[in-house]
């Protein structure tokens, strides 16, 4: 394996450096004081689609080596782990405005892999060079079924032409201000996994409603959004993949794999975050402890060793995941290992760091105070710590997948 970097990616590290220490930490910080998600009308928003992002991958048949028009995101392909560098360095700075951030988010993969051509023209070209901030979202989690996402159940049922959907969900990033919603939903809920198709919904259809933006601990920059489906009609067509999928009489649980395959790949990305996290806590815990003479102690030394060493183990297990997706290799269990660890170590960082704050942490206005709060969250999203333990035991002991 090799995790040497080449020029253009250490010069997209440099520039996403350089942008975090200017824009995302000052806007993170500022909607973590005021309690609240980044507004959609905020100038922060607007200056990233100026700057070309919040766009998307897909682009029209034909059209794929036009050059000039394609946004700064994508005018280099990335390697799995030049995206997961990104990642780190991103939640560095603040991971809650990195979801915060417009784009087509976390369901453009679920398009690009399943949808049909018309499905992206009509859900993704709106992302191709947006004039305005524009969010997608993807809602699976539900008030019973969260790690368990075979559990799910919203309902869909089909009437004539329309899909009727009727549910709830829950704690979905950037739902009330998303053009579309990626529902994912069960069409027969006795035949598990099997019957999970995904929906297209968009914002305005009726029966879709009720939001609710939760009041969360930390991640405060981005929305976490509760909300319900009544009778909520969407034409056929908005199945994800369409109807010809669904009568092809091909993988029965094309729906739950595809779905799963997003959170699959994500588990890496969370990964890097609660590193980049990590990285913060270390670097204000060292400029705390130099500040206020506590270096000469011997116990803080070794904690602050402790904390870099393993932080550096956690990158490199993360980086071995998005090196074997890279390779198209099997990496499940890196995945899930990855994840696991680094939100565990990302968790022991910032509660040392609370440590050596003494009382300063109990005021709430420290940055590793608030680092502390954020980070909690990467062992929930994207599959629990359990649940990734669970995945590699079942891998070790040779359960089925």
């Amino acid at each position: 394996m090799d995790f040497r970097i080449d020029r253009a990616t250490g010069e997209q590290l440099e520039a996403a450096r350089a942008w975090g220490r200017a824009e995302v930490r000052p806007v993170g910080l500022e909607a973590d004081r005021l309690g609240r998600p980044i507004p959609v009308d905020h100038p922060y928003f607007q200056k990233m689609v100026a700057r070309g992002e919040g766009r998307t991958r897909w682009r029209p048949k034909g059209t794929e080596e036009a050059g000039d028009d394609k946004p700064a995101s994508a005018r280099l392909k990335r390697s799995t782990v030049t995206s997961l560098l990104l990642a780190e360095e991103f939640a560095y700075w603040d991971r809650g405005v990195g979801v915060a951030n417009p784009g087509p988010g976390l369901p453009e993969g679920n398009v690009l892999s399943a949808g049909n051509e018309e499905q992206k023209r009509r859900f993704l070209g709106p992302f191709l060079a947006p004039d305005k901030p524009r969010w997608a979202c993807f809602a699976m989690t539900e008030p019973g079924a969260g790690s368990d996402a075979a559990a799910i159940a919203t309902r869909a049922r089909r009437d004539g032409n329309e899909w009727v959907l009727d549910g709830a969900k829950c704690f979905i990033g950037n739902a009330s201000r998303a053009a579309w919603l990626l529902i994912q939903a069960t069409t027969d809920p006795g035949k598990g996994r099997a019957g999970q198709r995904a929906f297209f919904v968009e914002q305005g259809t009726p029966g879709l409603g009720g939001f609710k933006i939760e009041k969360k601990s930390g991640l405060k920059a981005y929305e976490s959004t509760s909300f319900t489906l009544d009778s909520c009609r969407v034409p056929a067509e908005n199945l994800l993949g369409g109807d010809q999928r669904q009568r092809s009489g091909g993988d029965r649980r094309q729906g739950f794999r595809a779905a799963m395959a997003t959170f699959n790949a994500g588990r890496p990305v969370i990964a890097a975050n609660s590193i980049g996290i990590g990285r913060a806590v270390l670097d204000e815990s060292l400029a705390f402890a130099r500040e206020h003479g506590l270096l000469s102690r011997t116990r803080v030394r070794d904690r602050l060793e402790h904390m870099q060493r393993r932080l550096r183990a956690a990158r490199l297990l993360c980086l071995k995941a998005g090196w074997q997706a890279d390779q198209q290799r099997d990496n499940i269990v890196e995945a899930s290992l990855s994840k696991a660890m680094a939100a565990q170590v990302g968790q022991e960082a910032a509660t040392f760091g609370m440590e050596l704050l003494g009382t300063v942490g109990a005021r709430g206005d420290h940055l590793i105070e608030k680092l502390y709060r954020d980070v909690k969250a990467m062992d929930i999203v994207e599959g629990t710590g359990q649940i990734q333990r669970m995945i590699v035991a079942r891998r070790l002991v040779g359960l089925p997948r």
